[in-house]
């Protein structure tokens, strides 16, 4: 008999069917016998009298998170949670039976649920991450296809930074030495040289940052995009909410409902355009409000400040976004485009949402004189950045993009205050397994 999956069961009141999942919860009573089983697609209550024969006795022995194979009458039943239909139990078969103690539960600590990481991802809720996270890839992808995007998929062994030179993975590439690619940059500037005019790519990218914060990790998925032709800055911001309306409104339009229900937060969709505000507009709110910036932080601001700029553009306008722009050249890499009026501010911009950064972006440099004397100006090395100087040699539009933390989306988009939580396997300085 072919498989039927919890979630199509309505559909087959009635019939015989043939569930496959994992034993969620068992309840064997002296005269009745009843045992959850769950699949990807749902939980289903399975209902047998109890008897002294092989099937009751098997039942009896079932342990929790054991897969197991059932047969059996699909029958409504509106006493039933479960979708008000229940499986009248005929055969069972335990595939693979678990061990009677399970190494975590849903009380234990974060740390300990990474650790049996597989297991912690059966639950219902973990699986729904999955889902809107699929989700919105596939949104992405739908929106850059109908603006005529091109994807790219840009190598993670490089021979010189392509940030911070801090942050650097260095691994041994035959006898020599190469890098963990930090970000795509230099690629997607690349791929403009070379008349790509608009493209994209989510992959990996790799952060030697020794933070223990809830929002960062040395391995994460990035959302990167690059276009052409622009006048400004505000041209890739423009860009960006319009993508993220989109983004949104097809999650809220497919999981919206589930999400409220699991994650108690509605899918909010943004109206355009975002607010915009300069960092010097941002320092002067920040300082009504009472809050000052530390010294390090200078020309950038701290996690506490991007919470309280979000809330004072929420108490304003209503919107959960917010566009800073206009950062200063000590705290922008030596590839942004300054401004022609004040050139120590850059074109460019962070996107933060409900207090937490999920973008930063700019209006890039194409000029190659331009491009080689800001890099010497950051105390670069030009040789070791020579192929991407050389992409500007030879006739580059003007052209800007953005990055984007696929997961710091889902955190903001579920209220989860974890990224650990969001990301399928973590990792962090102290995590490499499983």
């Amino acid at each position: 008999m072919e498989r039927t999956l919890i979630g199509n069961l309505k559909g087959a009141v009635g019939q015989n069917v043939c569930v496959k999942g994992w034993v969620q919860t068992l309840r064997d009573q002296k005269k009745v016998q009843f045992v959850i089983v769950r699949d990807h697609t749902g939980s289903v209550q399975i209902v047998r009298e109890k008897k002294e024969d092989a099937v009751s006795k098997l039942t009896s022995s079932l342990t929790i998170e054991s897969v197991v194979q059932v047969t059996g009458a699909v029958i409504a039943n509106e006493q039933v949670k479960l979708g008000q239909l229940e499986i009248v139990l005929d055969q069972l078969s335990v595939v693979n039976a678990a061990p009677p103690q399970l190494p975590i539960s849903e009380e234990s600590g974060l740390d300990l649920r990474l650790d049996w990481r597989f297991l912690d991802l059966r639950r219902p809720v973990n699986y729904l991450i999955f889902q809107v996270q699929t989700g919105a890839e596939h949104a992405m992808r739908e929106y850059w296809m109908k603006e005529n995007f091109i994807e790219i998929h840009s190598p993670k062994f490089m021979g010189s930074a392509s940030e911070s030179g801090a942050e650097l993975f260095r691994v041994e590439y035959f006898g020599g030495i190469a890098y963990l690619a930090q970000s795509p940059q230099f690629y997607k500037q690349m791929a403009m040289a070379a008349g790509f005019d608009k493209v994209f790519e989510i992959g990996p990218v790799f952060r030697a940052n020794p933070s223990f914060t809830s929002r960062h990790d040395t391995e994460f998925t990035s959302v990167d995009v690059e276009i052409s032709w622009i006048e400004s800055h505000d041209d890739v911001m423009k860009l960006e909410e319009r993508w993220l309306q989109y983004v949104l409104q097809a999650i809220k339009d497919k999981h919206g409902e589930v999400i409220t229900k699991h994650f108690g937060v509605e899918v909010t969709i943004p109206t355009v355009p975002f607010p915009r505000v300069t960092m010097a507009e941002a320092y002067a709110i920040l300082a009504q409000r009472g809050h000052v910036l530390s010294t390090e932080t200078k020309g950038d601001l701290d996690p506490e400040g991007e919470r309280q700029l979000c809330g004072h553009i929420k108490e304003q306008t209503g919107h959960d976004f917010v566009f800073v722009t206009d950062y200063p050249i000590t705290v922008r890499p030596f590839y942004h485009m300054r401004h022609a009026d004040n050139p120590t501010l850059t074109k460019s911009f962070d996107l933060l949402w409900r207090g937490l950064e999920v973008t930063t972006g700019a209006q890039r440099e194409h000029r190659y004189d331009v491009l080689t004397q800001q890099a010497q100006e950051k105390g670069l090395t030009l040789d070791p950045i020579k192929y991407y100087l050389d992409c500007f040699r030879f006739g580059c539009p003007p052209h800007g993009g953005f990055g984007f933390g696929l997961t710091r989306m889902l955190m903001v988009l579920l209220g989860v205050k974890n990224v650990r939580e969001v990301t399928y396997l973590y990792r962090g300085p102290t995590r490499l397994a499983p």
